[in-house]
């Protein structure tokens, strides 16, 4: 079967500054904001563009990403920005939406300054919210809730260049 090459338009980008964060919205997807502002908080789709060479998106094993995780790890079995296709994906609150300048501001983003944003989804814990989840025993004491990795550390779950 031959699949039709896949066309991604960014709709944006994210600003990071010392004092805030915002995803701005370029102009022509601008109307696509109405409503937004009456959710709480938002998917947020994005491409890894600092890592989007193609070489890094052949590696489908990982070693040790993380300090209490396998020696290797099948890459669709992290969330590592290093995959076939270098698309992250993050939960964010939204803290204010000035829709007719196209700008979402909120609290953090995992994501660098610049980073094209692919796609923007409400949150909906009808849809994203599951009652009964089970993970692998080494990350079994990461934070249940998005509000408590603000306070986790971390850091502390990777092995950055070891």
């Amino acid at each position: 079967m031959t699949t039709p090459p896949i066309e991604l338009i960014p709709i944006g980008h994210v600003c990071t500054a010392e004092t805030q964060t915002r995803l701005a919205i370029d102009p022509a997807f601008i109307p696509g904001l109405r409503g937004l502002g009456e959710f709480t908080h938002l998917q947020v789709l994005y491409w890894c563009h600092q890592i989007a060479a193609q070489d890094r998106r052949r590696a489908l094993v990982c070693e040790k990403p993380y300090v209490k995780g396998p020696d290797k790890i099948g890459v669709l079995a992290t969330r590592s920005p290093v995959r076939p296709n270098p698309i992250g994906l993050t939960a964010v609150r939204i803290l204010d939406v000035d829709a007719p300048r196209g700008i979402i501001q909120v609290p953090y983003i995992d994501a660098a300054n610049g980073t094209p944003i692919i796609d923007l989804k409400p949150y909906h814990p009808s849809l994203d919210r599951i009652r009964e989840v089970a993970v692998p025993p080494w990350c079994d004491h990461w934070p249940e809730w998005y509000e408590d990795s603000a306070t986790f550390d971390w850091e502390a779950e990777f092995c950055f260049g070891e």
